[in-house]
């Protein structure tokens, strides 16, 4: 009998309103963002941008959370399912669930799938040593160069970046297949001349290298828009040289591309909700430039570079807002 009343009181409070009481109706949406381990860039990056969001709460009426994930490829395969709204990811593993290939093969392109923006570059980089006489990525012929370990990420960005400056591992020069870790100290034991590496900066990989008593540089990989036409998951990109004060390099930055660790959602998140988060990110971006060095250099105009999945149309509301397409 009780109940009864309860839900005759609510049947007659909406006839007489036209509609639920205000606290009855109110509803906010709840959307959680999958990161990476919480040792890493991304976990705290996704905070920040959750705090950003939740201070506008009574304003957007959305309740952000961070989730510490296994990374990209559980990331995209848990916001596909519907366990995640948002999340980091690489821009090549963007594109790879876009065209339904490598972790994709077997469930076929990831349709709903939507970019955000992009974050976190992670530079393809060069070092040789000064007294190698290794200036320009061509000197490296006949000389002995890391690559890379087989079936690294690193090794393929690699090969890409001497096959667009017309190099041939197997021919040109003395290919070594070494773990990464081990490529700073033999460079400076002399036994190899140069290394390529891929990581976000600064790293501990280049500050080893460049601390040591034999002088190593950076050396500029050119030919990026060569690799971004084909590799769509590439961009452009610079390595600040203020990360690594023991390099020999006199110029500021040097010139490479990279991957993007990128922010993104699927296309059955409401528009609003996309484009307050999109929003809060660009209105504080100096804010959010201030959360790792790794974001030192960067632009609102590199945010939307690396971005191989169509934009969602929140995003594109606001970047069209602002004049950024």
């Amino acid at each position: 009998m009780k109940k009864l009343s309860i839900l005759a009181l609510f049947v007659a409070l909406t006839f007489v309103f036209g509609t639920a009481p205000a606290d009855v109706q109110a509803k906010t949406t709840f959307v959680t963002i999958g990161t990476g381990g919480i040792t890493g860039v991304y976990y705290p990056t996704g905070g920040a941008i959750a705090k950003m969001v939740n201070a506008k709460r009574k304003e957007y009426g959305i309740r952000a959370t961070v989730e510490s994930t296994g990374g990209s490829v559980f990331n995209i395969n848990a916001i596909m399912a519907g366990d995640l709204e948002f999340g980091v990811a690489q821009s090549d593993r963007q594109y790879q669930a876009v065209k339904g290939i490598a972790d994709w093969k077997d469930k076929g392109p990831q349709k709903d799938l939507r970019a955000v923006f992009s974050i976190h570059p992670e530079t393809v980089d060069l070092i040789a040593a000064v007294d190698s006489g290794i200036n320009t990525i061509q000197d490296l012929k006949g000389k002995r160069v890391n690559i890379g370990n087989v079936g690294s990420g690193y090794r393929k960005n690699a090969i890409d970046a001497l096959e667009a400056n017309g190099l041939d591992y197997e021919k040109d020069f003395h290919a070594e297949s070494l773990k990464a870790a081990e490529a700073p100290g033999l460079i400076q034991d002399g036994r190899i001349d140069a290394a390529f590496y891929t990581v976000g900066h600064p790293s501990g990989y280049y500050k080893e290298a460049t601390a040591g008593a034999r002088k190593v540089k950076f050396i500029a990989i050119p030919n990026a828009d060569k690799l971004v036409a084909k590799y769509p998951y590439y961009a452009a990109a610079k390595t600040l040289m203020s990360n690594y004060p023991g390099a020999a390099n006199t110029e500021d930055a040097v010139e490479t591309f990279g991957v993007k660790a990128t922010f993104v959602t699927s296309a059955k998140v409401p528009d609003e909700v996309v484009y307050a988060i999109t929003k809060e990110v660009f209105d504080n971006f100096d804010k959010f430039k201030k959360l790792h060095p790794a974001y030192a250099g960067l632009t609102k105009e590199d945010m939307l570079a690396g971005l191989s999945a169509p934009i969602h149309p929140g995003a594109m509301k606001y970047y069209k807002e602002v004049g950024l397409k």
